[in-house]
């Protein structure tokens, strides 16, 4: 059987399921993109788990820097470029799930996980782990700015949204305090206030992100099951709408749960880069090491939509990614 010409083509534009995968040590996770002005191309950050390496418990999800992938024709083609070089005070650690924002004028804020101590001291989950702040002109130079001051010693996942008053509000996981979506505010990005209650935080979740889709604001985190979805006009009330991605897709390596995403808004189109465990982790483990299978992980993405008010995602919808550069 022969495919037309036509046929032929529509097929190649579909977006690539998988998007990316990292090819030093196949566990790319938490994405996040970020458009580059030197580079005219966007660059995903993302948690550059060590998912090749053969040690105990969850050891292998430490001593983990963050990679950098670069496309230039609008996310249909990713090339691995390498790490973002970050200074530690530590010999051994761990630096996960990054978000980068950009202030009025034009410097480049990273605010990252960051756990101390090498991979070998960390089996399980257990540990201290702080948000640290880094700035650049350039997405290529990083200078440390502070441990941002929190709620504990034990937060991760930022997410950062400039508020209408033009304050910045980060929201966060803390496994201080019962794995709750914590926030602090910020004017400056150096001087921070709790917010008393975000209103994300009755539901367990990992990873929130916060963005701004047809008029509304939009909150996504991941409970494991899925990816919940929050709604809200002015950042301060929330309302809980459910679930997306929490169906398998049918796409090549999609066929599980979506986890800690990324969302990026062009021309009016949303599009979310998220994370899977294709062939998910409910593997035996063999002397306490996981097996390949169960660590690897892909990065997939799909076309977010508002229907009915609710926001919506049909994973195996056939779609064409298109970022294009930011208009500020």
């Amino acid at each position: 059987m022969f495919l037309s010409a036509t046929v032929l083509l529509a097929a190649q534009a579909l977006t690539p399921a998988p998007l990316f995968r990292d090819p030093v040590w196949d566990g790319a996770a938490d994405p996040m993109l970020v458009w580059n002005p030197k580079r005219s191309a966007w660059w995903m950050l993302y948690t550059q788990r060590r998912a090749k390496a053969d040690e105990p418990g969850v050891s292998w999800c430490h001593g983990t820097e963050i990679g950098i992938a670069e496309s230039k024709d609008g996310g249909m083609e990713w090339r691995y470029v390498g790490t973002v070089p970050l200074s530690s005070p530590d010999v051994g650690h761990s630096f996960w799930a990054p978000d980068v924002i950009r202030d009025r004028g034009g410097m480049f804020h990273m605010f990252v996980s960051y756990v101390p101590g090498p991979a070998s001291e960390h089996r399980d989950w257990g540990g201290f782990r702080f948000i640290f702040h880094y700035r650049s002109s350039d997405l290529k130079t990083w200078r440390f700015v502070q441990r941002v001051p929190l709620t504990s010693d034990y937060c991760i996942d930022p997410s950062l949204a400039r508020r209408p008053d033009g304050s910045w509000r980060m929201w966060f996981k803390d496994e201080g305090h019962g794995s709750k979506t914590q926030a602090v505010d910020s004017r400056d990005l150096r001087t921070w206030k709790p917010v008393e209650d975000p209103g994300v935080s009755k539901l367990y979740g990992e990873g929130p992100k916060a963005f701004e889709f047809k008029g509304k604001k939009w909150l996504i985190k991941d409970p494991n099951s899925g990816l919940d979805v929050y709604v809200s006009t002015d950042w301060e009330h929330w309302t809980y709408q459910g679930k997306i991605l929490d169906k398998p897709g049918k796409r090549n390596s999609d066929q599980t749960i979506g986890k800690h995403a990324d969302v990026v808004v062009c021309d009016g189109r949303a599009t979310i880069i998220y994370f899977t465990h294709p062939y998910g982790q409910d593997f035996p483990e063999k002397d306490g090491v996981m097996p390949l299978a169960a660590r690897h992980s892909a990065i997939q993405a799909a076309e977010l939509e508002v229907k009915g008010g609710r926001l919506v995602c049909d994973r195996d919808k056939p779609f064409r990614i298109h970022l294009t550069k930011p208009r500020s």
